[in-house]
């Protein structure tokens, strides 16, 4: 069978993975990950918030020659009070001079409410008005529904209309997000299924995954299975709290599991599949951590065993 469908990788290592304690990266180790992640075939890597700090800001003040990636700056929609075309969080997104920008915004009432205190039409306002500015500057724009899973429990009429007014605002993708990673992978399966009966575009929704209850990754297979095809996610699962999901694990899974392989392709090169354990090594240097040998795919461990009855079937008959 040939696959027919394609499905884009969307890593954010540098930008949600730098959200973890401890972890803060140099230019050089943003220019060394994001080159092997060019190399390696993902379709986009989000660089920073342009503005946030020092170093973000000269990652994306430099000149990158990107083969196969486009390079993301990411930020949030305009605040309450103020015009698209005056907000200085979106003036620094518009100033990285990235083709592709990824504007987060809130898709739970409780979260407009209580977090932002405003009312629902004025956070659907800030949304819309936000990525109809960047999209009339020639932007291609991406909106992280923050919380919409929780959201959608809640109030699922509100959270469908934040994704629908923001694909007509002129988004090109809505990245439904797990931010508290509290979702089971049927819940993320029937969300997904839900809105494509609402007459949502499927192919047009991404799925960002939290690992707080070790579901990320199934939580982004389901979600694909659904309907999703942009996934995102980082290196070794590298994130706040409990981490993302793990692109060293997805994306093998992609090509080596016939529901997936025979129906999606990538960017990213069968071939490249070796360089998967190259990207996990580097973090680990760069973090100065030990590698975890007992990570699927990729660890030192992931196909070896001890001894016993395991090892003796193996060699009678290495399949």
């Amino acid at each position: 069978m040939t696959a027919t469908e394609r499905l884009y990788i969307y890593d954010t290592t540098l930008r949600d993975g730098q959200q973890t304690q401890g972890v803060t990266f140099s230019l050089e180790d943003k220019n060394r990950i994001s080159n092997l992640l060019d190399n390696l075939g993902v379709d986009y890597i989000e660089g920073g918030w342009p503005g946030a700090n020092p170093t973000d800001s000269d990652f994306f003040d430099q000149k990158n020659s990107f083969i196969n990636a486009k390079l993301v700056a990411f930020g949030m929609t305009k605040r309450f009070g103020r015009s698209a075309e005056n907000d200085e969080v979106l003036s620094e997104i518009v100033n990285s001079r990235t083709s592709v920008v990824c504007l987060v915004g809130k898709s739970h009432e409780f979260h407009v409410k209580q977090a932002l205190g405003i009312s629902l039409e004025e956070n659907m306002e800030l949304i819309v008005s936000s990525i109809s500015y960047l999209k009339s500057l020639g932007k291609e724009v991406h909106f992280d529904a923050e919380h919409f899973f929780d959201g959608f429990l809640s109030d699922p009429q509100y959270s469908t209309r934040i994704v629908q007014e923001a694909l007509k605002a002129g988004a090109k993708w809505v990245i439904l997000c797990d931010t508290n990673g509290g979702c089971m992978p049927d819940q993320i399966y029937s969300t997904v299924q839900e809105l494509s009966k609402a007459g949502l575009d499927t192919n047009k929704l991404g799925i960002h995954a939290h690992n707080d209850t070790e579901n990320a990754v199934a939580n982004s297979l389901a979600a694909v299975q659904a309907g999703v095809r942009q996934v995102q996610g980082t290196i070794n699962g590298l994130g706040e709290r409990c981490g993302n999901a793990n692109l060293m694990s997805l994306i093998p899974s992609f090509f080596l599991k016939k529901d997936f392989s025979d129906k999606f392709e990538l960017s990213i090169k069968r071939e490249n599949l070796k360089n998967l354990t190259q990207c996990s090594r580097l973090l680990d240097e760069i973090l100065n951590r030990k590698p975890n040998k007992h990570l699927p795919y990729v660890g030192a461990s992931a196909f070896s065993h001890k001894g016993g009855m395991h090892v003796s079937a193996v060699q009678k008959d290495p399949k």
